[in-house]
């Protein structure tokens, strides 16, 4: 699966003193963690405009399918600070890829909610889903490699 991390709007900024955000995302899916980079001086409409890719075990022996996306400011002298998080829910999502052998959401906005469960933003992610046997065939051109000389 890649996750397209495109951009984030609307970031509630907890800095009393400096006025500025500096966003990042860490991305967790089932014990899975990637980290984006840090969108500094970009407030809250940062741009981030990466691709992370993560390996999707189906069927699960939890059935839990979601990825989620943690909303960080990043702190120079201090522990960085929680902004946020949105949950994308999958299930579906891949059972549509497995079925037609590639699923794909376009970049589209998803809440970020705070610790609170208030609304505090919104983040655009991307996610194409292509099941393993399907990208083995694109590499082969649908022929499998042979040994055998003629």
């Amino acid at each position: 699966m890649e996750v397209n991390l495109v951009s984030g709007r609307g970031l509630k900024n907890n800095e009393f003193w400096d006025g500025g955000i500096d966003s990042y995302v860490l991305l967790q899916y089932r014990g899975q963690e990637r980290k984006s980079s840090t969108a500094r001086g970009q407030g809250s409409k940062p741009e981030w405009n990466e691709k992370f890719t993560f390996k999707i075990e189906y069927p699960s022996t939890d059935g839990q399918y979601k990825l989620m996306l943690k909303l960080m400011d990043h702190d120079t002298f201090s522990s960085d600070d929680y902004l946020g998080e949105a949950t994308i829910y999958l299930k579906e999502f891949i059972e549509l890829g497995l079925e037609n052998g590639r699923a794909e959401i376009h970049p589209s906005k998803y809440s970020v909610v705070g610790s609170d469960q208030c609304y505090c933003g919104e983040i655009q992610v991307g996610i194409t889903f292509t099941p393993k046997e399907a990208i083995e065939e694109e590499e082969y051109g649908g022929w499998k490699d042979s040994s055998d000389d003629y």
